[in-house]
């Protein structure tokens, strides 16, 4: 499913999935070092290279696992520490429940299927039972900067890229710094950090149904325009 060192970068972006499902299996850290260093390669604005990576293993991911999924299930409310916006509406939403839609049927998990449909919420607390959790943080001191979050975005973009072409899958993911707290205190991120996102990795499972589906993308010529060249 993934790929190796001489993959070509259209290789890498066309083959590369959004990864749910993980062999039992540790990844070596020379390896993950390998993959940021890639990753920090990417651009920022003014080199400014606001952010940082708290890669995290073995026990202590399992509590931020535990307290996660804990707190959910207590009916805790969220505390993510990044701007969320409204809710989706619209084309948004459209998108995202046509995402959804394909993983569901993927999974085979049924509409009115309400424990299945929690079971599949719940994994994502857990980071996709994951054997890596990489947490992106940004300094603090450039909070209310437009272009750090842009940043972070690159880096993390390129982080899920360059692990693909060495043979790993990640899912970027929101719902593994739902709690902020527990993943501050087990991770043991300052407090000069912000969190941003969560990265599961490690090595794809081929048998999970839904690490081959490939969500749909928007044509270049409905999210693109081109002004002043010929016809």
């Amino acid at each position: 499913m993934s790929g190796n060192p001489d993959m070509t970068f259209d290789e890498v972006v066309n083959g590369r999935r959004s990864i749910r499902g993980y062999l039992d299996k540790p990844v070596p850290r020379d390896l993950i070092e390998e993959v940021l260093a890639l990753a920090m390669r990417s651009p920022s604005s003014m080199n400014t290279q606001p952010y940082n990576f708290h890669v995290i293993t073995g026990e202590p991911l399992d509590r931020i696992r535990k307290g996660n999924t804990e707190r959910i299930l207590a009916g805790e409310p969220d505390s993510r520490e990044f701007r969320r916006g409204e809710p989706f509406s619209g084309k948004h939403r459209e998108r995202q429940i046509g995402c959804a839609v394909q993983l569901f049927e993927a999974m085979g998990i049924e509409r009115d299927d309400k424990d299945a449909r929690q079971d599949w919420v719940l994994r994502g607390f857990r980071q996709f039972d994951a054997p890596v959790c990489v947490i992106v943080t940004y300094d603090r001191e450039l909070s209310g900067s437009d272009d750090t979050p842009f940043d972070c975005g690159a880096v993390t973009t390129a982080l899920v890229n360059a692990a693909w072409s060495r043979g790993l899958g990640c899912v970027i993911n929101s719902q593994g710094i739902m709690q902020s707290p527990v993943v501050r205190e087990h991770a043991n991120i300052p407090d000069d950090q912000v969190i941003m996102k969560a990265v599961a990795m490690g090595w794809p499972d081929e048998d999970f149904p839904a690490n081959p589906v490939k969500i749909t993308r928007r044509e270049v010529d409905e999210a693109a325009r081109f002004v002043g060249f010929d016809d």
